[in-house]
């Protein structure tokens, strides 16, 4: 259609990876090339204090060397799956919400006080549609994609998992396709099928 700047296919980047990622750079990688863009949203989770206890960095599972600093986290995933579960979840983002583009990343690995965690960036012609898409993006990854979280303490570490909080708030955004469902759930099977480290650290404390 004349004067129309849709792309010929939606801007999709998903990536599961260690190092830190650029607000800045990824809006700009978003936005680049398409006037048709309204509005942008964006969510950025960063590690903070948990539970008032004090924290250090995590090593790998390393012998601490460090005067406790802060709270921190480390984050495992089964590669290939995950990213996959990711991005089928974005495509439904963009079907629902009608979206121009989105942008996700999540680190993973060791993960100190205040370190950026996770990056959801959207765009769409109006910003109801970027501030709902962006929220159902973060809302799914909180509870259903194939991490393993675990917080680290200088009193030592807990494997975590998603609150009912976080249920609930996945919950009010209805059913998902069944493609979608059942991607979800391989990479829910992969993740158990895979060497889980709860399990492994259970084994070794003789749990």
């Amino acid at each position: 259609m004349a004067g129309d700047t849709r792309p010929a296919a939606p801007h999709r980047h998903v990536a599961v990876q260690e190092a830190d990622f650029d607000l800045g750079a990824e809006v700009a990688a978003l936005r680049e090339g398409d006037m048709g863009i309204g509005a942008v949203a964006s969510f950025v989770g960063t590690v903070r204090e948990w539970r008032g206890v004090p924290h250090m960095p995590a090593d790998h599972g390393k012998p601490y060397t460090e005067a406790p600093t802060g709270p921190s986290l480390v984050l495992e995933h089964y590669p290939g799956m995950t990213e996959r579960t990711i991005e089928a979840m974005v495509d439904e983002a963009i079907r629902r919400f009608e979206l121009r583009g989105a942008r996700v990343i999540h680190r993973v690995g060791p993960l100190a006080l205040g370190d950026q965690i996770v990056l959801v960036c959207v765009s769409a012609p109006h910003r109801r549609a970027a501030f709902e898409g962006c929220e159902f993006l973060m809302d799914w990854l909180k509870t259903q994609a194939p991490f393993w979280k675990k917080e680290v303490s200088a009193q030592g570490s807990e494997w975590v998992d998603a609150r009912e909080q976080d249920d609930a708030a996945l919950a009010r955004w209805g059913e998902v396709p069944d493609a979608v469902a059942n991607m979800a759930q391989a990479g829910s099977t992969a993740s158990m099928a895979a060497p889980d480290p709860r399990h492994q650290a259970a084994k070794e404390q003789g749990a």
